[in-house]
């Protein structure tokens, strides 16, 4: 029986388990939300929120603990410089994970996997775009009138076709109405 043992074995060796978790934060982390099974999902939560924990610590051994785990030198500086300092008023809880439904391939549950903050960040940044574009607006000039093409001979009239007649020389359905 396994009772009171909580671990997500994904049906991988150690060390398969351990790269995949590593590359699937390093994948939330760099792209803010992520596609993925339920399962893999639930696993890759309790490491993200360590890697998030570790990045509010701030320290070298904390940035070295990061990267020995995750072994992506981009991410751990995202992690740090980012992620981190927008959550240093939350005490855990930093992921959230959105079902989806049901893989069409093989109707494995999938969910979404994203930070809590990152809607946040996504208006922050929106608003940031709209008042830089109002503010780099220029003047419209006037453009010149595109000069009119030239009319050449009138193109003749096409003859209407007459219809065509169904399957098995029937008249068409709507022929009738």
């Amino acid at each position: 029986m396994r009772h009171q043992k909580k671990a997500f074995k994904l049906g991988r060796t150690a060390e398969h388990r351990k790269a995949l978790l590593a590359n699937q934060v390093c994948a939330l982390i760099e792209h803010q939300r992520i596609k993925t099974t339920l399962a893999k999902a639930k696993a890759v939560r309790p490491l993200a929120e360590k890697m998030v924990t570790l990045g509010k610590k701030g320290s070298i051994h904390a940035r070295r603990n990061a990267l020995a785990t995750l072994r992506h030198k981009t991410a751990v500086k995202k992690l740090f410089d980012q992620i981190a300092p927008r959550s240093t008023d939350r005490n855990g809880g930093y992921t959230r994970i959105v079902r989806l439904g049901q893989r069409k391939s093989d109707s494995a549950p999938m969910a979404f996997i994203e930070w809590v903050d990152a809607a946040q960040v996504a208006e922050e940044k929106a608003a940031e775009e709209k008042g830089a574009k109002t503010k780099k607006e220029k003047p419209v000039q006037a453009k010149e009138p595109a000069p009119e093409p030239k009319e050449s001979a009138p193109m003749p009239a096409e003859e209407s076709k007459p219809k065509r007649r169904g399957w098995l020389g029937r008249k068409p359905r709507d022929a009738e109405k």
